[in-house]
């Protein structure tokens, strides 16, 4: 199965023009999924940067204005948008010239492959 969801995340790497890494990861930016070209910063693709978008989408969240949905960052030569689906963070990185709005649909894409992989995270 989880060969089928990586070939999966990568039909949708494939899809977006510019579009480097999707990554799924828990609250503490551990990969549960991970897939990414050859243009992806390594940096970014770390556990601890993982996380900390994760916490910076979190006190976001707290200014007021209820539950934050997604964060978009715009780096000098990136863009990352990160989507809280609590318990788990979906990443998405890509070229500072790519689509917003295409990156933004991707996780209407993985909506129903989420839940499989929450169950894997409060199952440990």
């Amino acid at each position: 199965m989880a060969d089928e969801l990586k070939q999966m995340f990568f039909r949708l790497l494939t899809s977006v023009e510019g579009l480097h890494a999707i990554v799924v990861t828990d609250r503490d930016g551990i990969p549960l999924i991970k897939v990414a070209t050859a243009g992806a910063p390594e940096q970014a693709l770390r556990a601890s940067f993982l996380s900390t978008q994760a916490t910076a989408a979190e006190q976001a969240g707290k200014m007021g204005l209820s539950k934050n949905h997604s964060i978009i960052c715009y780096y000098d030569s990136y863009q990352i948008v990160q989507f809280n689906c609590y318990p788990l963070v979906l990443t998405v990185i890509a070229d500072c010239t790519a689509n917003t709005g295409k990156l933004l649909t991707i996780k209407n894409e993985v909506d129903d492959i989420l839940p499989m992989l929450e169950s894997a995270v409060i199952d440990i």
